[in-house]
């Protein structure tokens, strides 16, 4: 590391004055990472860009949505001259569904893209694609189609085809794409807004001056190294697990690095994929023969669209080792017959981590990271692309927030305060996912750690002496030997070792001890704690408790920091026309906006009035939502008008029980609270602050306490 005479050590980072110039080598060049002063820091002549965004993945595109929906200019730049068509992720939770259904019907474009859930419910485990099944794992339940808990349902939709229509989104938002080959008019150090620049590594960032952070960028322009300036406002880093950005900051990772490492084959098989929708539909394929083991995912039975994951180890084996055509005998082995019509796409090694940034903040918050660069989780349960994009929705209305005045940019530490633990929570719930994972081969005499062990032996100890091409043999012998354990001769109910082995295995799969692929109470029932919210003095709920990896159901909380529970609700029109919505449909996502659930009760409506009043105090927009119970009928709405004036933004709603003759709970008895009660709901769609039964003392007050410590405004003393 280069470090200028004059740098001081601050917080784990060099820094002089008020900045700091973080730089890495230009034009994708490896020569490592610098760190040196700013000469220059020259303000140039426009504005800067409020937000710049690295990384044009999935979090990188929702939040340049989110802001550009909440009116935020912003641009992206991304280091890949194209997107990737490499499926990658490929479950999508309820709860980011729920964010997408904000984002111009994306939720609807992915429900009817995806496969039907009847053809991905199931894991399947077995001996090759045609040969025995050693059991099946259906993780959907009876609940999960009823959409008590939520509007939407979960989805299986492979991550390519998401970056399709995100970029198809941005694109109706008056986005524009340019391509690496396509540069001209690129030459100012202010970025255009609503732009897409592809092909544009960061190779520095530089917030020496009070203005604005200056990232360079670098790009091949005619097969020459051309390097931009680009100045904005706020740099987020969602550029992915190898973050550029967090480590041109300096950020450490903190965690279980190297859990594993594997390779991921893309490839086609329409062949395979009929046979499948035929015989055993599923959407994870987890194969056990004496020839080869891997974990099949099907992104697409129609399509015949599948991604291979075998075990990798370096340096013994190499890519080389798994060139096309060594792929295809090996996916023949696991299928137990030959494909006619195989296509193998791409072959990919990465490897599995487990591990949380120690900090997402940086640079008096103007630099920010979010998603695989803030944390890098194990894919069990498919936490990480849900977890990033959920960091985007936190983000987004907080930085709308500093960016139109309303909150000091202070403010955005609420950001890290809230996401670092959920963060830190799904990874441990990942982990144990994983372990859970292992156990199944582990039962069949396929101990995974015992392979681990096996390789570290012949890597670090004696082994490591030998030619690479003996440490390789010897590793080989090992696993064949291993998958010995996997004959017919052994493993069958006649065989007393065998049976004890498959009985032990049906346990596992039986007690919900495998990999799970739903977790609706982490899901749906994370909670921050603190940060942008007022805490419950007397709240009786505890916040989840360390994960098991095993399936927990959502209990609906009204808590401050909860995700507000979902309830259908009948809209009052004046026209007579219905519509039903969800309690979540109540908040809107276009502007930075409050939302105050209320009874129809005298001291509720003062409480509206207040917070109408504080809320242009503070410069910010309120809705009051006035909930009636179903027993009112359609009399319900009667008197809001009256009781709210000369406000108008309110909603007057009523409780839709599902089924209508159900037995099922009010909408207070839902958040556990009495009609006396109120809610203020964020952009959101968290708790910011809750009443449980009737405000006591001055409604104003209380109402300018919430906004304050919410909006991270210090209250003037009278």
């Amino acid at each position: 590391m280069v470090v200028a005479r004059s740098l001081k050590l601050c917080n784990g980072l060099f820094a002089i004055g008020s900045g700091t110039k973080f730089h890495l080598s230009p034009c994708f060049c490896t020569r490592g990472l610098s760190v040196s002063a700013s000469t220059s820091g020259r303000d140039g002549d426009g504005a800067p860009l409020p937000v710049l965004i690295v990384g044009a993945g999935p979090v990188g595109l929702v939040l340049s949505i989110l802001l550009t929906k909440l009116g935020v200019t912003c641009a992206v730049v991304e280091k890949n001259k194209t997107f990737s068509s490499h499926p990658q992720a490929h479950f999508i939770n309820n709860r980011t569904m729920e964010v997408f259904r904000k984002m111009n019907g994306l939720a609807e474009e992915i429900q009817i893209s995806q496969p039907p859930v009847d053809l991905w419910r199931k894991f399947i485990y077995c001996s090759s694609l045609t040969g025995a099944v050693l059991g099946t794992v259906d993780h959907m339940q009876p609940q999960d189609f009823e959409k008590v808990v939520s509007p939407v349902s979960v989805a299986h939709f492979s991550q390519h085809k998401l970056t399709r229509l995100l970029v198809e989104n941005l694109k109706k938002l008056n986005f524009q794409i340019r391509e690496a080959d396509n540069l001209e008019g690129l030459d100012c150090e202010t970025p255009r807004a609503g732009e897409i620049l592809m092909g544009h590594e960061c190779i520095s960032i530089d917030t020496t001056s009070n203005r604005f952070v200056t990232a360079t960028v670098s790009t091949i322009d005619g097969g020459k190294c051309k390097e931009r300036k680009l100045q904005c406002s706020t740099l987020v880093g969602a550029d992915g697990a190898g973050s550029s950005v967090r480590r041109l900051l300096g950020i450490s990772l903190r965690g279980e690095k190297e859990l594993q490492k594997l390779v991921s084959v893309h490839f086609l098989s329409k062949d395979l994929g009929q046979h499948l929708l035929r015989e055993r539909p599923g959407m994870l394929y987890f194969i056990f023969n004496t020839e080869a083991i891997g974990v099949l995912v099907a992104h697409d039975l129609e399509q015949g669209e599948f991604v291979l994951q075998m075990p990798f180890y370096p340096p013994q084996q190499n890519v080389q080792d798994f060139e096309p055509k060594i792929c295809e005998k090996i996916i023949f082995k696991l299928v137990g017959r030959e494909l006619g019509d195989i296509d193998v796409i791409g072959v990919k090694p990465w490897v599995m981590h487990a591990e949380v940034a120690e900090k997402f903040l940086s640079c008096d918050n103007r630099v920010i990271i979010a998603g695989d660069a803030a944390h890098r989780f194990p894919p069990a349960g498919g936490f990480g692309m849900n977890t990033g994009i959920q960091d985007a929705h936190n983000l987004a209305w907080k930085l709308a927030s500093v960016s139109e005045g309303i909150s000091p940019s202070s403010f955005l530490h609420t950001y890290e305060v809230e996401r670092k633990p959920i963060a830190i929570f799904n990874t441990t719930l990942s982990v144990e996912n994983f372990k859970a994972a292992m156990a199944v081969p582990a039962s069949l005499g396929l101990d995974p750690t015992v392979a681990n062990s096996v390789h570290r032996v012949v890597s670090d100890g004696f082994g490591s002496i030998l030619p690479l091409e003996v440490q390789k043999a010897i590793l080989d012998g090992a696993f064949s030997l291993g998958r010995a354990q996997l004959s017919t001769f052994l493993l069958n109910k006649n065989n007393p070792l065998g049976s004890s082995r498959l009985a032990k295995l049906k346990r596992i799969f039986d007690e919900g001890k495998s990999l799970q692929l739903q977790f609706p109470a982490e899901d749906l029932g994370f909670r921050y704690l603190d940060g942008a919210l007022i805490p419950d003095v007397d709240s009786t709920s505890v916040p989840l408790s360390v994960p098991t990896g095993r399936r927990r159901d959502y209990i609906p909380s009204a808590d401050p920091g909860s995700r507000l529970p979902h309830m259908n609700v009948r809209v009052w029109s004046d026209s007579g026309k219905e519509e039903k919505m969800s309690t979540l449909d109540l908040v809107r996502g276009d502007k930075i906006e409050f939302l105050l659930l209320i009874a129809p009760i005298k001291d509720s409506y003062k409480l509206a009035r207040a917070a109408f009043k504080v809320a242009e105090e503070f410069r910010v927009s309120a809705r009051a939502c006035v909930v009636w119970p179903v027993e009112t009928g359609n009399a319900f709405g009667g008197g809001s008008k009256v009781a709210l004036t000369p406000w108008e933004n309110y909603l007057d709603v009523q409780e839709v029980k599902n089924p209508p003759s159900s037995s099922s709970s009010s909408w207070w008895e839902l958040c556990r609270m009495t009609e006396r009660g109120a809610i203020l709901v964020r952009p959101d769609e968290h708790i910011a602050w809750r009443v449980k039964s009737e405000i006591v003392g001055d409604p104003m007050l209380e109402m300018r306490k919430a906004f304050s410590a919410v909006l991270g405004v210090k209250l003037k003393a009278v």
